[in-house]
């Protein structure tokens, strides 16, 4: 296989891996109780065992250069490329990849004093991803593997039922938030909330206790960054669905929190609702009123959007 036609479609990304070269692919010697560690399916250990790349193999090539590309920006508020989907590499090739750059992640992570709990809550997303992949394909896999580049580069901390990670906004925003009043500095630093799927109820108490974590945890561990604002693009700030479910709902509660900004348009809803049962639009389940309020307001002639939302750090 020639890795490097496979990506002769992103060339910057190649450009970049091949400037950096490799790095020590090692992996875990007992790696199936790592694997669930990681919060890995079940249904996926077998298959990511029998996945592991050979040593000097094109797999093995790439995925030097890809851990490599973590390693190398551990804590950088600056992104390198991201990952990008390669299906003819096998569903599990960027597993690898995470498990070889982890060990670095760790170290980061206790050089800033970071607690065990939230390292390993914040690696648990690798599994969770995995069981996202399920959800909405019905096959093994991982979930948007440039999104696990986060955790994996210390960007991102799971506290409770929310994940933050540092970063900066857009000028879009930054400009609307100053226009509140509100200053973000030339730097344009915020906190991106997230919240992630497979993690139970959005309790108002769950979401209290997840910022009050956020507030003290990111001035502990980060005091150089000097955040005033959180901010949060998510389907699950469309105003759309204030119409439809009652006015006690998690959702409507959590989008209480945020001062609305511009929209956007968005793919996620439907497929983060209904996983597999999105594959036909027409026949959408109606198990739950968050089911019901989305597919009626599609077969209505509706559609959804995401929204940016902010909020005082």
């Amino acid at each position: 296989m020639d890795v490097k036609a496979l990506l002769s479609a992103h060339p910057a990304w190649l450009a970049h891996l091949e400037s950096l070269g490799g790095i020590d692919l090692a992996l875990p010697d007992d790696l199936p109780s790592e694997l669930l560690r990681l919060a890995v399916p079940h249904e996926d250990v077998n298959g990511v065992l029998a996945a592991r790349p050979e040593p000097g193999s094109p797999q093995w090539w790439l995925a030097e250069r890809c851990a490599h590309s973590l390693v190398s920006t551990m804590g950088d508020l600056d992104d390198p490329p991201p990952f990008q989907p390669l299906p003819e590499l096998g569903p599990y090739f960027y597993v690898y990849v995470f498990l070889a750059a982890l060990p670095h992640t760790r170290r980061y992570h206790r050089e800033l004093g970071i607690p065990e709990e939230v390292t390993w809550a914040t690696f648990a997303d690798l599994g969770r991803n995995m069981a996202v992949h399920r959800k909405r394909h019905g096959t093994g896999g991982l979930h948007a593997p440039h999104w696990f580049m986060l955790h994996a580069r210390g960007i991102l901390y799971a506290l409770g039922r929310l994940q933050f990670n540092r970063g900066t906004t857009g000028p879009r925003t930054a400009a609307a938030i100053e226009e509140a009043g509100v200053p973000v500095g030339p730097r344009r630093l915020a906190l991106g909330v997230h919240v992630p799927d497979l993690y139970g109820p959005l309790t108002p108490e769950a979401c209290d206790a997840s910022f009050d974590r956020a507030r003290r945890f990111f001035p502990r561990h980060f005091p150089q960054e000097d955040y005033q604002v959180m901010t949060c693009g998510s389907w699950l700030l469309d105003e759309q669905l204030a119409r439809h479910l009652p006015a006690d709902s998690n959702i409507v509660a959590f989008q209480r929190r945020f001062h609305p900004l511009h929209r956007f348009d968005n793919a996620e809803t439907v497929p983060f609702v209904f996983g597999v049962d999105a594959a036909d639009p027409a026949r959408l389940p109606r198990r739950t009123r968050l089911e019901r309020a989305v597919a009626d307001h599609l077969a209505s002639g509706g559609k959804w959007y995401g929204r940016i939302g902010w909020l005082r750090f």
